[in-house]
């Protein structure tokens, strides 16, 4: 049975390594090491026991930190065709077409370009285009893997409407690509069956 412990850490450990979320990465990881400390301890194998339920405290440690330390959010509206958002779209390409298959950066398409920043740091783009006169297409919202924790999604529609609204815009819209994106829009409160197009979620900013 111990020797099934081992190996189950050793899978969960390996796993956690391939999280792209700094969030997933250290509760995966943290599950690992607390099977692997209890592994070290039923074989006797005290350094393993000792060395694993130390990065348990570290892991704990940095969660708690996650969770506690409240996180600066801010939206910069840039230009169209601002040299730093035309190179961090170019530099995350690959990743943004994994979501966006049919993305293609028209700088002169877009109402509103934003970048995302966390604690300073960009996290993620927005860019929108005018749907009709009173709804706003988000074309792109796209954050870069450690900052996939919903956050910034949550930040942009639910805390800060107002750079939409104070447009003269009544709504949002998006268009769906896959099932895992449909999901992600619900949770930010785009809903389903409000327009002809199956494919296009849409929330309200005026009720």
């Amino acid at each position: 049975m111990h020797e099934w412990i081992g190996y189950i850490a050793s899978v969960v450990i390996a796993t956690s390594m391939l999280m792209n979320s700094l969030q997933k990465l250290r509760w995966i990881n943290l599950v690992g090491a607390i099977l692997f400390s209890t592994y070290g301890f039923i074989i006797g194998a005290m350094p393993v026991g000792i060395l694993n339920g130390f990065i348990v405290l570290i892991d704990v440690y940095y969660l708690q930190k996650m969770y506690t330390t409240k996180d600066y959010f801010r939206l910069l509206e840039v230009r169209n065709d601002n040299k730093y958002l035309e190179a961090f779209l170019e530099f995350h390409h690959k990743d943004i077409i994994k979501f966006f298959p049919d993305f293609i950066f028209k700088p002169e398409m877009n109402k509103l370009s934003f970048l995302i920043l966390k604690n300073m740091s960009v996290a993620g783009v927005i860019l929108a285009h005018e749907y009709d006169e009173k709804t706003l297409k988000i074309g792109l919202d796209y954050v870069i893997p450690a900052y996939r924790d919903q956050k910034p999604g949550k930040f942009v529609y639910s805390k800060n409407l107002y750079y939409f609204s104070k447009l003269g815009y009544e709504k949002l819209c998006a268009e769906v690509f896959s099932k895992k994106h449909s999901q992600y829009l619900q949770k930010m409160g785009f809903k389903s069956g409000l327009s002809d197009n199956a494919n296009l979620l849409i929330k309200r900013l005026v009720f």
